[in-house]
């Protein structure tokens, strides 16, 4: 049975990509979903959604629901809805952590399928007016369904893949583990920088903070009842990972107070060739593309003709970041690829049309 109705519950950031990007890349999905009531009249108005739910329990009418809310909220959710599942329906949510609802759903005798997600990508700022049917493009969307198997997960594994997005699976304590440590403990530790340099009263540092401080520090900008529920529900993995940090920072900390050098040199290589080997083309933290950089002058037209140029071979540009860029000058620009062999060639169509690249 194929998934021909997704219900959504919450459109914000999270919730209205996934719409966009389902009714952008499967326009024959029926999409409804439920909000406040001005977001979803924008929603149909942009044509994002086909229908309104008048309540939670209306999702159930759908193949698949999608819970896209605050972990507290989306667990409240989520127990209200186990029992009202459906043979072969599914069930999944877009939090951060995934134990405490994989250990709800084990102890529950729901007839449905869960399955945990946790999409690797976001923005600083929230809300349905940020969505973007783009925000999955490249990003790991991590699945856990250890307990499941089956034809309706191979479905939902390539729902979500059209979207653009890596799936991995994981199992669902191992998820939480790893992302207190990739994920939850840099933002405390931003957290903690920011508050750290800013404590001076008689001179600001922050003033003279730069792009390698504000590039450390970005997450540190998001707001507290976002990551109350999940230091809540993660707590134990979260306190594993600040005492491995505590760890290492004394670590430091008693080789510049003894000079010993020979051991922060260690330190200083270890990090560089272990941060090498993080991928460096995705917004999650498992994949592969292919890069190539380019030198591109300060003028009206210049990406616009190397575009046009790719396109006219039929190559596709997976992501573009800007690097480094100097008005009236220029910059280079990061094209990334999904193989080896696009990159290549994508080199020489590009030195071909005048411009200068590397790999």
């Amino acid at each position: 049975m194929a998934i021909e109705s997704i219900s959504i519950i919450g459109l914000g950031l999270i919730g209205g990509s996934l719409a966009k990007a389902i009714k952008k890349a499967n326009p024959v999905i029926k999409i409804s979903a439920i909000d406040h009531e001005n977001i979803l009249s924008r929603a149909i108005e942009d044509s994002v959604i086909d229908g309104k739910l008048n309540s939670i329990t209306e999702s159930t009418q759908s193949d698949a629901i999608f819970i896209c809310l605050p972990v507290n909220e989306s667990l409240n959710i989520f127990r209200e809805l186990l029992p009202l599942l459906k043979e072969n329906q599914i069930l999944t949510d877009s939090c951060s952590i995934k134990g405490i609802f994989n250990d709800i759903w084990l102890s529950s005798k729901s007839k449905g399928i869960y399955i945990g997600g946790h999409p690797m990508t976001g923005k600083e700022k929230s809300g349905y007016d940020n969505s973007d049917s783009m925000l999955f493009e490249n990003a790991v969307y991590i699945l856990t369904n250890g307990h499941n198997s089956g034809e309706r997960i191979k479905e939902f594994s390539s729902l979500i893949e059209s979207l653009g997005a890596h799936v991995t699976f994981l199992e669902a304590h191992i998820h939480d583990m790893i992302v207190a440590e990739v994920s939850h403990l840099p933002q405390l530790l931003a957290t903690t920088l920011v508050n750290t340099i800013s404590q001076h009263k008689d001179f600001n540092s922050l003033s003279f903070a730069a792009g390698g401080f504000r590039d450390m520090t970005r997450i540190a900008s998001s707001p507290f009842n976002v990551w109350e529920p999940i230091i809540t529900q993660n707590k134990e993995r979260i306190l594993e990972a600040l005492d491995s940090f505590k760890k290492e920072l004394e670590s430091i900390y008693s080789a510049i107070e003894t000079n010993d050098f020979n051991e922060l040199a260690k330190k200083f290589e270890s990090a560089r060739v272990k941060r090498d080997v993080i991928p460096k083309n995705t917004k999650g933290f498992i994949s592969q593309l292919y890069d190539v950089y380019i030198y591109v002058k300060d003028q009206p037209g210049e990406m616009s003709k190397i575009s046009t140029a790719l396109f006219n071979a039929n190559i596709n540009i997976k992501d573009i970041e800007v690097l480094k860029i100097r008005e009236g000058s220029g910059g280079t620009f990061r094209l990334a690829f999904s193989n080896q062999e696009d990159a290549a060639e994508a080199k020489k169509i590009i030195e071909s049309i005048g411009f200068s690249t590397k790999i």
